[in-house]
């Protein structure tokens, strides 16, 4: 080993445990790319977690196969249930939580975001300054690829009404890239949001009333051959409902259990762990 590595600590080498989280569902033809991404930048991740939110496609054995090639331990678990998008963020909070990381980043398993656009934050410390640092797909700097000017437009309108709601400048509510710091996420009450795809605007509005520190930075995201689970009317309206019941009765809203089920009730089955892993327990 050299000098320049000797005196060049990733925060997965050094004391920092940075946890990587990938929600999949229906993302077979996506996920070995999502997990190729790490080639290269293994020592900034301790540990890849895979939350497979009951696929009906071949997503779990997709996501094996690439697991088995990876260059840092993968593991990959199962919902009990189809608990959404949200639920499996609350699957792999707890998780991180559980397990003893420092941070937890969100990857979305369906290739659209980039790991490669957070790594120079990570390089230069920026996670340690900050309570989340946030990946923004309409910040400026940020890239577009293949997304419609028409879903562009309406991503610029509600990030403004839900900056004039929050009192801060908001640049995106939720997209696929975004880390968390796990002391935060301990004592944080996100577990009665919403599990469906409203998931992160019920998070990006609780940061802020939380007082956390957030920083945004500029992603690079694109779709080609994604699945979009997305149904823009009624999404529009059901965000356009959570920001009015942040703004007229915060406290209730955010203390509300809105997620349809128990708030302890996220069970998960761990399928396979691949490569050498800490022995941390699940």
């Amino acid at each position: 080993m050299n000098g320049s590595q000797n005196q060049r600590k990733s925060p997965a080498q050094g004391t920092e445990r940075i946890l990587v989280f990938i929600p999949a569902y229906n993302c077979s033809k996506q996920i070995s790319r999502v997990l190729a991404q790490f080639d290269g930048v293994e020592r900034y991740f301790a540990e890849v977690l895979v939350v497979d939110n009951r696929s009906p496609d071949n997503t779990l054995e997709a996501a094996r196969e690439a697991a088995a090639r990876a260059g840092l331990p993968v593991t990959i678990v199962r919902n009990n249930d189809n608990y959404g998008l949200g639920g499996s963020h609350k699957v792999a909070f707890s998780y991180a939580v559980d397990n003893g990381f420092d941070y937890c980043v969100v990857l979305h398993g369906d290739d659209q975001g980039s790991i490669r656009d957070l790594v120079p934050h990570l390089e230069a410390g920026a996670h340690r300054e900050v309570d989340c640092l946030l990946g923004a797909r309409f910040a400026p700097g940020a890239k577009l690829e293949g997304y419609s000017a028409f879903r562009t437009f309406g991503n610029h309108v509600f990030n403004l009404l839900f900056s004039a709601g929050a009192g801060r400048r908001l640049y995106d509510l939720g997209s696929g890239l975004n880390l968390y710091r796990v002391s935060k996420l301990a004592g944080a009450k996100y577990r009665g949001f919403a599990n469906n795809l409203t998931f992160n605007y019920f998070m990006i509005l609780a940061s802020v009333h939380w007082c956390w520190n957030i920083r945004f930075f500029p992603i690079t995201w694109r779709e080609d051959d994604q699945i979009s689970n997305v149904k823009l009317a009624r999404q529009s309206m059901q965000v356009l409902g959570i920001l009015a019941r942040y703004v007229f009765n915060r406290k209730a809203f955010l203390d509300g259990n809105f997620s349809g089920r128990a708030l302890d009730d996220y069970g998960f089955t761990v399928i396979e762990r691949s490569g050498a892993r800490a022995g941390a327990p699940i």
